[in-house]
């Protein structure tokens, strides 16, 4: 099924998101976390895929268990920054092999040892591809708190509405603590004529390194609240996981009690922490 299609249905659903195994031992483990998540009624998985490629037959693999063997809708991450045009029609058709229809386009991060020519330098070449491509379900990534290489919060809203001309289907957030930040962004996707559906993307903080981690990947605003609570709990790992539990539960019932429809968690390859948090949502979800 693609994922533009799910948004149809009314009901509020939900995502989950893993990353693929870095050797061919751990493919076990991953397939494992795949179908817990899976069984735990997901809509769709997303796969991320490695710099510079690095993981992206295993993507495939992954992405492939995901939709034929637990029959569970997957999005495959698929990213250019050191890619030919000839690589992205290799790895568009390896996914149309394995039916998969749904792929994240994102511009990645250039390996730092990179030297050669960029044939994509924004993700909005890769999608433009994609969609000349066809029948595919493309998703992109938008950021509530603008774009950490973009000083200008309207011109990062300008280049998100160009990558939704160029054939977008949906998109998904990057992390955020503040719901408030993610109402006032989309007012201002909305006002820029931004009509696709904007997934918010809720990562649960379970331990203290994240903290300080995410707030170094994302910029993102990290509410008094917030930083509260991880300077309470730090050196405690079964409080702090609970708490980080217990305060994205709360973003979650916050967003879906705004009309929020679909919600995707940045677990990656933590299955206890979806459980844990659909547990708390079992009234509510579904």
């Amino acid at each position: 099924m693609k994922i533009k299609e799910l948004f149809n249905r009314g009901n509020v659903n939900f995502s989950c998101e893993i990353f693929p195994p870095k050797k061919d031992a751990d493919f076990t483990e991953v397939f494992d976390v795949v179908d817990r998540i899976s069984r735990l009624g997901a809509d769709y998985i997303s796969v991320t895929y490695g710099a510079g490629g690095s993981t992206s037959k295993k993507t495939v693999e992954v992405a492939s268990h995901i939709q034929n063997k637990c029959q569970t809708t997957a999005l495959a991450h698929l990213t250019c920054i050191d890619s030919t045009p000839e690589q992205i029609q290799t790895q568009l058709a390896e996914f149309k092999a394995n039916g998969i229809s749904n792929i994240m386009a994102l511009r990645g991060d250039k390996p730092k040892d990179f030297t050669g020519h960029a044939y994509y330098n924004y993700a909005i070449e890769l999608i433009k591809d994609i969609h000349a491509y066809g029948d595919f379900c493309i998703g992109a990534a938008c950021y509530p708190e603008g774009h950490i290489e973009c000083a200008h919060k309207q011109e990062d809203i300008f280049h998100l509405k160009e990558k939704v001309d160029a054939g977008v289907d949906f998109l998904t957030t990057q992390m955020f603590f503040d719901n408030n930040l993610f109402y006032k962004f989309l007012y201002q996707a909305l006002a820029a004529g931004i009509t696709v559906p904007i997934v918010p993307g809720i990562m649960p903080i379970i331990n203290a390194r994240q903290v300080k981690r995410s707030a170094e990947l994302s910029g993102a605003n990290m509410p008094a609240r917030f930083l509260a609570i991880a300077d309470k709990f730090a050196s405690d790992p079964l409080s702090m996981e609970q708490a980080g539990i217990a305060y994205a539960t709360d973003q979650i019932i916050d967003l879906i009690a705004n009309g929020v429809k679909h919600i995707h968690l940045y677990t990656m390859n933590r299955p206890n922490t979806a459980e844990k948090i659909l547990g708390n949502l079992s009234h509510i979800i579904r």
